[in-house]
């Protein structure tokens, strides 16, 4: 149900002090429930892990790498999203010292330079990484401990994180308490975020517990999953949305995580898991809303279908939400069982929004950065707007600075979930962080019901010579809607002969569908089809954002783990 009745609706949930403190009240309130859906071997079953383990097990742990004199000292982590990745996190922030999560699709000499800028003291990593890890430590002195989740035994340095559970077990039935009765500053640093990037611009987010509850507090107050809900974990964990809005805000309100065993697995571990809640990125739900109209064309169902689409969105307009039966193939080809999905981390094209609320699970998307831990803004479950990242966290100030004649300008902010700042150095930090105010570099405006969008990132925006700003973001957004064109990425090119910038794009397009098509297609033929389509959709843009040049890739734009293309690695030719 979206309703604007909800404007003003706020969840209430319990007041947290730090992640330590969220815990230990989880594991009372929820101590029955299950915290986490895990396989023990690739395709096999779901096993749970009640609330009351998890606390143990992160207790466990703590009083082992106390026990090690690592109190007051960075330990990395880097790994698949697993179980022990959270306890390792948590047992860490809880009592120990500052995290580091690492991408574990960095190689190993990228490794190798976080783990020297973070000066870290240990690194718990799983076996899959193993080899990266062992190239990446070597001649990093601070390090004491390399810990591997999997190893079975301890060998000189090189320990086992079973192990060590097993002996913080032993050390918490002698009464040693002091991991279990540590006082958490919660001021202080206990989480260090690398932002993607390479290692040279790569920056570390220093984030405190108060920063981080309260972005899971304020969230919550938006988007309730209390209701015994299970989520399905499907991007990386150290990356703040999936952790901070999935795993922390599951485990703050008693909702189950099931851990993906892969993006190719989606589907199927959706309906393993009963799954019912996702976080996603658009690149993962344009690619569902594909598979879902494409299914429905060969079935030949899709004018129904299209049809069912139309008189759902009407009756939405009243606040009348569509029966899932009526899309009864959709939602099981979704497991059977989700209800929501949320979108986050890039733009996301509302049609696949306002689609699947047409088809009954409710989907909107939100807005954040590392450096605000991350949350900005966020749609509420029950009110929303597809084209919109939502209404401003609760405790969260945005504002729009230097805006045009439109309205659009810098989104800042400022509020509990700001970072302290960029790890060891100031002078990127005055750049981001002037009078508490976080100077997002994202250029935003405000619609009459207080509702934020996004326009397009500062440092992208292309100026014409008569001084009109065009978003790269927004015409890429049109050129994705074509069936032709897998990925796209536009900037701005100085035209030869009038000496004005006009914008260019670069295709990778779509082989299959074309080929479904078309069949078998010469250099040229293609180039044909893409103007064509290229022209189409001009039509819909005004003549200043209109592209004008575009050239043919063969391979995909290299991605961040999160799978937003690398912009600026894009050919520039």
């Amino acid at each position: 149900m979206n309703s604007s009745k909800f404007k003003e609706e706020e969840y209430k949930h319990r007041q947290i002090r730090d992640l330590k403190d969220m815990i230990d009240t989880s594991a009372v309130l929820y101590a029955d429930r299950n915290a986490f859906l895990v396989k023990n071997a690739p395709g096999g079953i779901y096993v749970p892990i009640k609330f009351s383990r998890l606390k143990t097990d992160i207790d466990e742990l703590g009083t082992a790498l106390m026990d090690l004199g690592l109190t007051g000292k960075k330990i990395a982590l880097i790994g698949e999203n697993r179980y022990e990745w959270v306890v390792t996190y948590f047992a860490v922030v809880n009592g120990i010292g500052v995290i580091v999560p690492l991408d574990r699709e960095l190689p190993a000499q990228e490794v190798h330079n976080l783990l020297e800028r973070s000066e870290v003291s240990a690194i718990v990593y799983s076996s899959k990484v193993g080899s990266i890890v062992e190239e990446a430590i070597q001649g990093i002195e601070s390090i004491e401990y390399a810990i591997n989740m999997d190893a079975l035994e301890h060998v000189d340095h090189m320990l086992s994180l079973k192990k060590l559970q097993r002996a913080g077990k032993r050390l918490l039935l002698e009464e040693q308490r002091n991991y279990v009765d540590a006082e958490i500053d919660r001021e202080a640093m206990c989480a260090l975020l690398f932002t993607s990037g390479t290692t040279g611009l790569a920056k570390g987010v220093m984030l405190s517990h108060k920063n981080i509850t309260a972005n899971v507090y304020n969230m919550s107050k938006f988007v309730d999953v209390s209701n015994n809900w299970t989520g399905l974990s499907v991007l990386p964990m150290h990356h703040t949305y999936e952790l901070t809005c999935h795993v922390f805000t599951c485990m703050y309100q008693g909702c189950c995580v099931a851990i993906s065993e892969g993006l190719k697995y989606i589907i199927k571990n959706m309906a393993e898991a009963q799954a019912t809640v996702m976080l996603g990125v658009p690149l993962l739900f344009e690619s569902m809303h594909k598979k879902v109209w494409k299914k429905a064309e060969e079935s030949g169902k899709a004018e129904k279908m299209r049809t069912a689409v139309q008189l759902s969105k009407k009756l939405g307009k009243f606040n009348i939400k569509s029966t899932k039966k009526l899309f009864k193939a959709v939602h099981q080809a979704m497991g059977g069982h989700m209800q929501m999905f949320i979108s986050g981390a890039a733009a996301i094209d509302p049609l696949v929004i306002e689609d699947f609320n047409a088809m009954g699970l409710t989907m909107f998307q939100g807005y954040g950065m590392t450096e605000n831990s991350p949350i900005i803004a966020v749609n509420k479950d029950r009110y929303y707007k597809a084209a919109s990242v939502g209404l401003p966290l609760p405790g969260t100030e945005v504002r729009i600075i230097d805006q045009d004649d439109n309205g659009v300008g810098e989104i800042i902010c400022r509020g509990d979930s700001v970072m302290l700042g960029y790890y060891n150095n100031p002078e990127e930090t005055a750049k981001v962080l002037i009078d508490g105010w976080l100077h997002t570099g994202d250029y935003g405006y405000f619609d009459k019901d207080g509702f934020l969008y996004i326009s397009g990132r500062k440092k992208n925006v292309i100026v014409t010579k008569n001084g009109k700003n065009i978003f790269p973001e927004e015409v890429e957004l049109y050129l994705g809607k074509c069936d032709y064109i897998k990925e796209v990425v536009v900037w701005g090119v100085e035209d030869e002969k009038t000496g004005d910038t006009v914008v260019k794009a670069e295709i990778f397009p779509d082989d299959a569908t074309i080929e479904e098509r078309f069949g078998k297609l010469s250099e040229d033929e293609l180039r044909q089809i893409l103007k064509k389509e290229i022209d189409r959709i001009n039509e819909h843009m005004p003549l200043y954002k209109r592209v004008k040049r575009f050239e043919i890739r063969e391979t995909e734009f290299e991605k961040t783990t999160t799978k937003k293309i690398k912009r600026f690695t894009a050919n520039r030719g």
